[in-house]
C-alpha cells in the first residue's frame, strides 16, 4: 500500500473542487447520496449527539448526520483541503443546516478525546499519508462505545462482478471525471488509489491492527464497489 504525498492530494482536491459533487454524483450514477445515507443509519447515531466527520470535503455526510442529530446535536466538518472545504457553508445554509466547518487534517485533530459520538470519513481514508494513524485519531476523539464510521471503494470478492467494477473503474470513471471537471489525470489518480487500497476484511484487519477498536464490522455496497466500515473504540 503506497503512501500518498498530503501537499499533492491537497492540490489535486483542489483543482477539482468546483465539479466534484457533480462529477461524483456522475460517476457513481447517483448512488452515492444513498450510500451517505445509509452510513448515518448504520452508525447509530441519534438526536441531540455529536459529530465529527473527517475529510468531509464539501459537507455532504456532515449535512446527512444534521439531519439526524437535529437542533440539539452538533456537527463539525472537517478537511485539510481550504478550496473543498469553502463551499460546505454556503450548501449547509441553503439547507438551513447549522454545521460547523473547520481546516484540520485528520491526522491531527484538534479535538479532545471521546468528544464525539461519532467520527466519519467518506472517500478519504485511502488519500491519507498514514491510514492507521488517522484510524486511531479517530477512534481517540470518539466516545467508549461510539462509532466511527468509513465510507470506502472496494472490490468485490465474485469474479464476474469484480471484472465489471474494475473495467467501470479503470475505463469510464477517469473519462467521466475529465469530462466533468476537465481534469482527467486527477481521476486517473483517484481510480489507481482505489484499486490500490485494502478492502473488507483485508480493511477490517487494517482496522483492528490499529488496536483501538473493540469491534469492527463491514457493510457491502453494490457487490463491492464500496464498503461501509463501522468501527466501536
Amino acid at each position: 500500500m503506497n503512501s500518498p504525498n498530503a501537499e499533492y492530494i491537497k492540490n489535486l482536491f483542489g483543482s477539482i473542487s468546483g465539479t466534484y459533487d457533480r462529477a461524483n454524483d456522475v460517476i457513481t450514477l447517483g448512488l452515492v447520496r444513498l450510500w451517505r445515507k445509509k452510513l448515518v443509519q448504520i452508525s447509530g447515531v441519534k438526536t441531540g449527539q455529536s459529530v465529527l466527520d473527517c475529510a468531509t470535503g464539501t459537507g455532504d455526510l456532515a449535512l446527512e448526520f444534521k439531519k439526524v442529530v437535529g437542533e440539539s446535536g452538533r456537527v463539525v466538518g472537517t478537511d485539510f483541503c481550504e478550496e473543498m472545504l469553502a463551499l460546505a457553508p454556503e450548501k449547509a445554509k441553503r439547507q438551513g443546516l447549522d454545521v460547523t466547518f473547520a481546516v484540520a487534517d485528520v491526522l491531527a485533530l484538534p479535538y479532545a478525546d471521546k468528544e464525539f459520538a461519532v467520527t466519519s470519513i467518506a472517500y478519504g481514508i485511502r488519500n491519507v499519508s498514514d491510514p492507521i494513524l488517522a484510524l486511531r485519531e479517530m477512534a481517540r476523539v470518539t466516545k467508549s462505545g461510539g462509532a466511527v464510521m468509513i465510507l470506502e471503494t472496494g472490490e468485490s470478492k465474485t469474479p464476474v462482478i469484480n471484472k465489471f467494477i474494475n473495467l467501470y473503474f479503470s475505463q469510464v470513471v477517469p473519462r467521466l471525471g475529465g469530462l466533468v471537471s476537465g481534469k482527467r489525470s486527477a481521476y486517473n489518480y483517484l481510480q489507481n488509489s482505489s484499486r490500490t487500497f485494502p478492502s473488507g476484511d483485508e480493511f477490517l484487519t487494517l482496522m483492528r491492527s490499529t488496536g483501538a477498536y473493540s469491534h469492527c464490522e463491514c457493510h457491502t455496497l453494490m457487490g463491492g464497489a464500496s464498503y461501509i466500515y463501522k468501527g466501536t473504540p
